[in-house]
């Protein structure tokens, strides 16, 4: 039975940091790009790019932890918003927000084919922490 579309978002945010950017090319389209606009400006990527930035962000910090807050499908398109929660190698004891990001993913072969990102620093409001706590775990 074939993974629907928002299965294939859903565990490719769940893939573990270390290998993520090994697997990436079983969850991206050929002519991938993501279109990403952050607090540094705007980004465009192509999947080679992609792989490598996963690859770099893995290597930067201790563990990456990513915690998805909200996966909604309509049509060929999944957006899924989450939260990077860093380790960094100086203090592995010491979790923390990085970032939020939506990313809304159009789908061709089933695969993830153009992204439209956006996002922006984690701060440590715990109103918009609490936010991004996964409405299967809000009480």
């Amino acid at each position: 039975m074939a993974q629907s579309i928002k299965k294939i978002v859903k565990n490719f945010y769940e893939l573990e940091t270390a290998e993520i950017h090994i697997l990436m090319h079983v969850y991206l389209h050929d002519d991938c790009e993501l279109f990403w606009n952050s607090s540094k400006g705007f980004t465009k990527l192509n999947k080679k790019q992609l792989i490598e930035l996963a690859k770099n962000m893995s290597e930067a910090y201790h563990s990456i932890r990513t915690e998805v807050s909200h996966i909604i499908k309509e049509g060929n398109f999944v957006t899924v918003r989450y939260t990077y929660h860093v380790k960094a190698i100086e203090n592995p004891e010491e979790e923390q927000p990085l970032a939020h990001f939506i990313t809304i993913w159009e789908f061709k072969d089933k695969k993830m084919f153009r992204g439209y990102e956006i996002s922006q620093l984690a701060d440590e409001n715990p109103v918009n922490l609490k936010s991004f706590i996964p409405i299967n775990k809000k009480k």
